[in-house]
């Protein structure tokens, strides 16, 4: 189980990315349309700069729905390994059986 801190400061990440991520997207689009002239450009990639980190996407951690954990994690099934296969081998994941040969 992953420290209960850890987690949260992740939860509270793609809280702060939910509510920012319009904004920063549209500063980040300014900041790359050649379009745009140089000092308009620059204007949008300092205001991008001044922006909350938290806000951007890339700072969200992948976490286990169920344990927390951030390491060996599916995205389709957004939980880790360990807890895919606990779960599937009590046939609570439906689709999910266990393979023999």
């Amino acid at each position: 189980m992953a420290k209960k801190s850890a987690v949260e400061k992740n939860n509270r990440r793609m809280r702060k990315v939910a509510a920012g991520g319009a904004r920063r997207a549209a500063l980040r689009a300014m900041a790359r349309d050649k379009n745009l002239s140089i000092e308009e450009r620059f204007d949008a990639s300092c205001k991008l700069a001044q922006e909350p980190r938290d806000t951007a996407r890339i700072r969200v951690r992948n976490r286990c729905m169920v344990t927390g954990r951030p390491r060996g994690y599916y995205r389709k099934m957004k939980m880790s390994r360990i807890a895919l296969r606990d779960l599937a081998s009590f046939g609570q994941i439906p689709g999910v059986v266990k393979s023999s040969w």
